[in-house]
């Protein structure tokens, strides 16, 4: 720190560190904000918050490139009664945060004339980065110190999985805030109960509004409350039988018809969307064997990224082995300091309560994720995404266990020792360039890299490419307009034609539809058999398959035939 002792300098920064902090998240969270190329789910947000449809999209037929890509350009005269129509018919989410998009997009030029996706990832960064300041004032008033503040927005600024959801145009860093909200309203309800003291009735209709509002933007903040409903429940059994029961709890159970009634408001919605059950059913199936294990290796997988996260999905191997080791060996080294902070903080009258109400809370989640992965067949782990729900709550009892280490006069770094402080730096210096190992694409990379696939198809085919599919939702239209999107930024292979092949139930339709365009479509030209799950058509006879072996891409399963 340029000769100043570390103590002086932290005590420095305190007078403008929540702006240091809030700065260092703004800032990183826009670097490189577009350069990653969007992906399936953000095309839905795209589309959806434009106020336009997937209906509208062509299928068994081969289309160009500007009429796959046409429900991003923006209408003028659409608005927020088409995001709701075509949002609730189409696909199985709320409609908060994809209004707030509509809205915010109107402030952005066109890109080339799509919606801007730098202007639509914006917002996410933005209501990203408001969480720094949230979780600063959330932690400062369990704890009611300004080290632990300091330290969980620290944390909040440059964690890898805040990164992650910030950098994406999706509703996940807007939940993350009704999270925060949510459990303020809760921790304090918390503190009224053990003190005996009535729940005023402000705290209460603002409990009410923050989860109808957290439930209008993802539905899975149900499962937040459902986390702080099994705690109250917990805490409710234990004061009847030491019967301290008191009416304090009448405003409580007031929350929780709120959250009831703002819940099943949705409920016919989503019942009666046709599409909602083929949506999800990438998170659903059976499992044998070694499957059986794989939610708790995904689980562990999405706690560790949580704060560290090296290059782990880089080209070269050895930087991936090496990060590998390097991740491995920091949290042995780490988790003992993590889990002496929380003991200290259980230890103290002051800090105990709140302390175990939220190591309460994040149990439930997992408990939840759980039940309704081996019990329900949803496997919520395989979305590192759903974490949201109880990440806040990490990031809190991460900064109060690592305040107990700033304060601890010396922690062992195997053969060697260093003030605590120091130790509390090394820590977050691996959240920081884990943060930066996110924003370069070398971690939580996108399910999908057209930008891959495309290099593949520019290298492989001089002759005129149709790229084939089944289609069975918008998901699988948006996988072949990340392809679009990425041929008509490089002004290459701009004549380009794209095969929705649609599969209900019948999967022989996309057969003949595919077989059908062979036969139209002039020669030569290259087929490429792109995430196509169905037979072959005759007609495909009359084509050569490529043997030469082809890169893998993620995202895009495909095989290229010369039809001459």
């Amino acid at each position: 720190m340029g000769g100043v002792p570390i103590n002086k300098w932290f005590l420095k920064t305190q007078r403008f560190s929540l702006l240091v902090w809030l700065a260092v998240g703004i800032i990183i969270r826009f670097i490189n904000l577009d350069a990653k190329p969007p992906w399936t789910d953000e095309f839905s947000t795209l589309v959806f918050s434009l106020g336009n449809s997937f209906l509208n999209v062509p299928l068994d037929q081969p289309i160009s490139i500007d009429t796959l890509l046409q429900p991003l350009q923006p209408r003028p005269g659409a608005g927020v009664q088409d995001v709701l129509k075509h949002l609730l018919s189409e696909s199985n989410h709320p409609p908060l945060y994809f209004i707030l998009t509509h809205l915010w997009l109107r402030l952005f030029p066109t890109d080339g004339g799509l919606v801007s996706l730098w202007g639509a990832r914006a917002l996410a960064a933005i209501l990203g980065a408001a969480s720094v300041p949230a979780i600063y004032l959330f932690s400062f008033r369990l704890y009611r110190s300004r080290l632990v503040s300091n330290i969980a927005a620290a944390f909040m600024a440059t964690s890898p999985y805040a990164i992650f959801l910030a950098q994406e145009t999706r509703h996940y860093t807007l939940p993350i805030l009704w999270v925060i909200a949510s459990l303020a309203c809760f921790t304090s309800a918390i503190r009224h109960i053990y003190n005996r003291t009535q729940l005023p009735i402000k705290l209460t209709l603002i409990w009410i509004a923050i989860n109808a509002l957290g439930i209008a933007t993802h539905y899975f903040f149900v499962l937040t409350l459902c986390c702080e409903a099994l705690v109250l429940i917990f805490i409710f059994v234990k004061q009847v039988k030491l019967q301290e029961w008191d009416v304090v709890w009448y405003r409580i159970i007031a929350v929780a018809a709120g959250a009831v009634i703002s819940g099943a408001v949705w409920i016919p919605l989503f019942l009666n969307n046709s599409y909602g059950g083929k949506l999800t059913e990438w998170i659903q199936g059976d499992r044998v064997g070694f499957a059986w294990l794989s939610p708790i290796f995904q689980a562990l997988a999405a706690w560790i990224t949580m704060i560290s996260l090296l290059p782990v999905e880089s080209p070269r191997l050895f930087v991936v082995i090496a990060s590998g080791i390097v991740m491995l060996v920091f949290f042995v080294w780490a988790t003992p300091i993590l889990v002496r902070g929380l003991k200290t903080r259980l230890n103290e009258a002051r800090n105990r309560l709140i302390t175990e109400v939220l190591i309460g809370f994040i149990i439930s989640a997992l408990l939840l994720f759980f039940i309704f992965t081996y019990f329900f067949g949803i496997d919520l782990t395989r979305g590192a995404r759903y974490n949201f729900i109880y990440f806040p709550t990490v990031i809190v009892l991460l900064g109060t266990s690592l305040a107990i280490c700033w304060q601890t006069s010396s922690v062992k770094i195997y053969k060697w020792r260093v003030s605590g402080k120091k130790a509390v730096l090394v820590i977050w210096l691996m959240s920081l360039l884990s943060g930066v190992t996110v924003v370069n694409n070398l971690g939580y990379q996108k399910y999908y890299r057209p930008d891959l696939f495309v290099s593949v198809i520019q290298r492989v085919s001089s002759n005129p490419v149709l790229i084939a599919t089944t289609q069975k939702t918008h998901v699988h239209i948006g996988e072949m307009m990340g392809v679009a999107r990425e041929l008509r930024k490089n002004q290459k292979l701009t004549n380009t034609k794209f095969l929705l092949a649609h599969q209900d139930n019948n999967p022989d339709t996309s057969s003949i539809a595919l077989g059908k365009a062979i036969q139209t479509l002039p020669r030569p030209f290259d087929l490429w058999k792109v995430n196509f799950f169905a037979d072959n058509p005759e007609e495909l006879e009359t084509c050569s398959l490529n043997s030469k072996p082809l890169p893998l891409v993620n995202g895009y399963a495909y095989k290229v035939y010369r039809c001459r």
